[in-house]
């Protein structure tokens, strides 16, 4: 085999291995939360959204929480259209959003103000 052949199969597994050592997707992770009647989605905001995708229950009040953890890129700058929230989150911390009580079937969309990153919450009955 050649020189080539072997680089490719050299960064091949060293990609295989970065994922299964991240945990995999952004959209694994468990950030829905029901406390006191009130469902917390946690959204981390730094190099895009995470996860990108939820699934949360609709019908009942919701609060999104976006956490900042050092965050300098456009992410910082949150918009979502559909509860008039749009704001330049802090570069560390928390900002609580309270998105009401949304409908089943009526997804939720957060992106950057650039348009580069973004996220959405699909809720279910």
């Amino acid at each position: 085999m050649n020189k080539t052949v072997y680089t490719i199969i050299t960064l091949g597994l060293i990609v295989a291995i970065g994922i299964i050592f991240s945990g995999g997707s952004k959209e694994s992770k468990q950030n829905v939360e029901i406390r006191n009647g009130i469902q917390y989605i946690t959204i981390d905001a730094k190099g895009g959204y995470s996860p990108v995708t939820t699934t949360a229950q609709g019908g009942i009040p919701t609060k999104l929480i976006v956490k900042t953890s050092g965050t300098f890129d456009c992410s910082a700058s949150l918009v979502v259209r559909s509860v008039g929230f749009q704001k330049i989150l802090p570069q560390t911390g928390e900002t609580e959003i309270d998105i009401g009580i949304p409908k089943a079937g009526e997804p939720l969309q957060g992106l950057c103000g650039m348009g580069m990153y973004s996220f959405s919450i699909n809720f279910q009955s």
